[in-house]
């Protein structure tokens, strides 16, 4: 199924919205209504995206509003936006999220000891199409790595766009550096180091850094897609809004489109995006850990 973006409000500010429509044209929720597994026989999943590839802001699916648009994340009032880490520029692949997934905050992952992050699980896509917000691609799983973020299982999938002219060349996470070398070691370096410059200490990772192969991911996707579907079909969990149009039968199933009309008539109006400060683009130089 083929997808589309409506925006609302100025990029790079708080009140940015990016909605996401069916080929009917009927909002849906890019956490509840878009299906994890495109195509599970050949392991590739959809992926919505959240960040292109080289931009900083910070940009996330919203779990506490109404249909989960993509809104910039903040912190004290302020958009978020990644420091740029010499020698990364900004995000260094595509970022997102698999849809259907969520990593259980109250229950330690079977994997890592521990318990998950709240979220969607997060991918990287790493072929060589700059995607847009909210795009939503078929991407062919590669491998998975297990960040710790302050004691959370922050799990980060590796894929690659099914279009990518490189696509049939990687099947799995060893032949990564084969196509693209030094890639995995980047992808570790920058999560692990991505928050220093905010005067946070380094991040961890489960199995010593090590990115686990497509298998291994396979069975990480299946397991937070169990957990979604738990939440969503139960009781929800705390202020994660699951109003969806495609899910009868789960938490906040909204048939009739009235909700999605609501929602959207309360967006502000689409503007210009807001001028970057030009510390966005000041260079962070980390020395070695």
């Amino acid at each position: 199924m083929s997808y589309t973006t409506q925006e609302f409000g100025t990029k790079y500010t708080l009140d940015y919205r990016c909605f996401i429509k069916d080929a009917a044209g009927k909002v849906v929720s890019p956490f509840h209504d878009i299906p994890a597994w495109a195509d599970d026989a050949h392991t590739i999943v959809n992926m919505v995206c959240e960040v292109p590839r080289w931009s900083n802001a910070k940009m996330e699916v919203n779990k506490e509003e109404a249909f989960n648009p993509i809104c910039q994340d903040h912190k004290k009032g302020k958009p978020r936006f990644v420091h740029n880490c010499f020698p990364h520029k900004g995000y260094i692949w595509n970022y997102g999220a698999i849809p259907q997934t969520w990593e259980n905050p109250e229950v330690a992952d079977g994997h890592t000891g521990e318990k998950g992050d709240n979220d969607p699980i997060d991918i990287v896509e790493i072929g060589e199409k700059v995607c847009s917000v909210g795009e939503v691609k078929q991407v062919k799983i590669l491998g998975v790595m297990a960040m710790i973020d302050e004691g959370e299982t922050d799990w980060k999938v590796i894929g690659i766009d099914v279009t990518d002219p490189n696509a049939e060349k990687l099947n799995d996470i060893g032949d990564v550096d084969k196509v693209f070398p030094g890639m995995i070691a980047a992808t570790n370096e920058w999560f692990k180091i991505y928050k220093i410059p905010a005067g946070k200490p380094a991040n961890t990772f489960a199995f010593k850094g090590e990115a686990k192969d497509k298998a291994f991911a396979t069975i990480v996707i299946n397991e937070t897609a169990e957990q979604w579907k738990t939440m969503v079909t139960g009781s929800g969990y705390k202020d994660i809004s699951c109003v969806n149009s495609t899910q009868e039968g789960a938490k906040d199933y909204q048939a009739d489109g009235a909700k999605a009309a609501e929602v959207l008539a309360a967006a502000p109006a689409l503007a210009a995006p807001a001028a970057l400060d030009a510390s966005v683009d000041t260079w962070h130089y980390i020395q070695n850990l």
